[in-house]
């Protein structure tokens, strides 16, 4: 395979793993108030995203450091447009 097309694969994937982070971060803040023990789930829900996006990252890499940057670019670019759509100025 190309490896210009891996990268824009690992881009693409990167995007995946942002919307799943960001989008559980977003889940989870939206649930903090009707939990009787919000640290707890804030505690579980920040080390779950985290351990499956770096498995996510580790199998994208391969072994090759131009993937887990391009992966990364994906998930910055994700953040960007998640807290733009989600940001400050939509809350109700």
């Amino acid at each position: 395979m190309s490896e210009v097309i891996i990268l824009i694969t690992a881009f693409a994937a990167g995007i995946g793993l942002g919307t799943f982070y960001f989008g559980g971060l977003w889940l989870t803040v939206q649930r903090l108030p009707r939990v009787r023990r919000p640290a707890l789930l804030s505690m579980c829900s920040f080390f779950g995203r985290l351990g499956i996006v770096l498995f996510g990252f580790y199998l994208i890499m391969d072994g090759h450091w131009e993937r887990v940057i391009a992966c990364m670019l994906g998930f910055l670019t994700m953040r960007a447009i998640l807290t733009r759509f989600w940001g400050p100025h939509r809350v109700k």
